[in-house]
């Protein structure tokens, strides 16, 4: 029952961040008018509207803006994650690979710069975004393959870099991220509507912020390859490249205060802690004590694990209690095996309650970590489950656990052993939620 109520729990966090409750009151017509943000436009004199959806919840995004104002698009295009699409009217889909981009990641940055060259004051462009969207709209450096940038990437996602240091690479390995997409819509009106899978809501870190002002430099991005030893295991084009971008003789991203940045609007609307907020309302009608521990977890997945479950076995506080976090743990992956960072997070609170060898008589613990997209890592599972009342059944198997850990195997040990988290695409995507029961 209480692996059930956690999950519900989870999805309710999920439901709270939908586009279709989200996006009505930021674009809509009426009455000949488009109104976006807190701003309206006469209809009539709008030369060209052009819509851009981008990210793991790009879809839902798209399908309600279509909803809405559908028929005054003049072009528009929808990128998103492979089997995350849905049937759309007047936008063209293209799925491309995440956290990896690939040739279609490629082909969507070229025909969306292609869409917005040449367009004047009377334009105007509407681009939404989320999580994803970096390895979804992507292109390659001059001089650079494919396969050159997919491979820095590869290492970096798996370094134990966070999303922001990932990021200040992708932006300065490009002409889409870090403003350059504001740059290239000039002078155009832009707005943009953000769904936020970025801790702390930072705008020049989500999607790797294509309409937004890029405070960052290619010196920090050579910093960050420095930092993870990735440096030198980068293909020699590309070090040229960020090297030609420290010594200045090719130009930088915009900064805060260009002119490209005149014409546009930008407003988060969903977020991780709205997402949370509404996890704790649901577990509160369960009869739950409810509270949100943090909102800006991060940190390796491991460490973070055993954090949490120390806060739990020394809970004292009102019981059953509901004790919520969200944000992005990162994992720095070295083993061969197959799983994400909410499961690998599990099972290592899994390992930390062996170790301290608490039984289900002694504690009834419940812990849920999950990704609100529905995907955790390179598997169909958002994330996973238990509930501890199984752990004397298991108390002679330690070493599994460590193994399965030791291997970056998550996967593999809750799909044998139950309790993996299967929603499918949730189209949205606020980063990642843990819930806890305590009774």
């Amino acid at each position: 029952m209480y692996s059930k109520q956690a999950y519900e729990i989870f999805l309710s966090a999920t439901r709270a961040v939908q586009p279709q409750l989200l996006l009505p009151e930021y674009i809509y017509s009426k009455n000949g008018f488009l109104h976006l943000t807190n701003q309206e436009f006469n209809i009539r004199d709008i030369n060209r509207f052009i819509v851009i959806a981008a990210g793991k919840a790009a879809p839902g995004m798209a399908n309600v803006t279509e909803k809405q104002v559908g028929i005054l698009i003049s072009e528009g295009y929808c990128i998103t994650k492979y089997g995350h699409s849905l049937p759309l009217k007047f936008l063209h889909t293209i799925e491309a690979a995440h956290p990896v981009p690939d040739q279609n990641s490629i082909k969507a940055g070229e025909i969306v710069l292609q869409a917005v060259n040449g367009l004047n004051a009377d334009d105007i462009v509407v681009v939404l975004l989320s999580g994803g969207a970096s390895s979804l709209l992507a292109d390659i450096p001059e001089g650079c393959t494919l396969e050159e940038t997919k491979n820095i990437f590869k290492m970096l996602v798996n370094s134990g870099a966070s999303i922001h240091e990932i990021n200040v690479v992708r932006k300065h390995l490009s002409k889409i991220k870090g403003g350059q997409l504001a740059k290239a819509v000039y002078p155009a009106k832009l707005f943009t509507l953000i769904i936020s899978d970025v801790v702390g809501d930072d705008l020049e870190s989500i999607a790797s912020g294509p309409t937004v002002s890029d405070s960052s430099t290619f010196e920090d991005a050579y910093r960050v390859l420095q930092k993870y030893n990735i440096w030198t295991s980068t293909a020699e084009s590309v070090r040229k490249y960020i090297l030609k971008g420290v010594n200045q003789t090719i130009e930088d991203t915009p900064k805060p205060g260009a002119h490209f940045f005149y014409n546009t609007t930008t407003k988060i609307i969903g977020s991780n802690n709205l997402a949370l907020n509404m996890a704790k309302q649901k577990a509160e009608q369960f009869g739950y004590h409810s509270f949100i521990l943090t909102d800006n977890l991060t940190g390796n997945a491991d460490t973070e694990a055993r954090k949490f479950v120390h806060y739990l076995q020394h809970y004292s506080g009102e019981k059953p209690v509901c004790i919520l976090m969200g944000g992005e743990t990162t994992l720095k992956v070295t083993g061969p095996g197959k799983g994400g960072r909410n499961q690998h997070f599990v099972l290592s609170a899994i390992n930390e309650l062996l170790e301290n060898s608490i039984s289900g008589t002694d504690h009834d613990i419940t812990i849920l970590s999950a990704g609100t997209d529905g995907t955790d890592g390179p598997t169909d599972a958002a994330g996973a489950l238990f509930n501890n009342k199984s752990l004397p059944a298991f108390m002679g198997m330690n070493e599994i656990v460590k193994k399965h850990l030791d291997h970056f195997d998550s996967y593999s040990y809750f799909n044998k052993l139950g309790g993996l988290v299967i929603t499918g695409p949730t189209q949205t995507n606020v980063m990642d939620v843990v819930v806890a029961l305590i009774h």
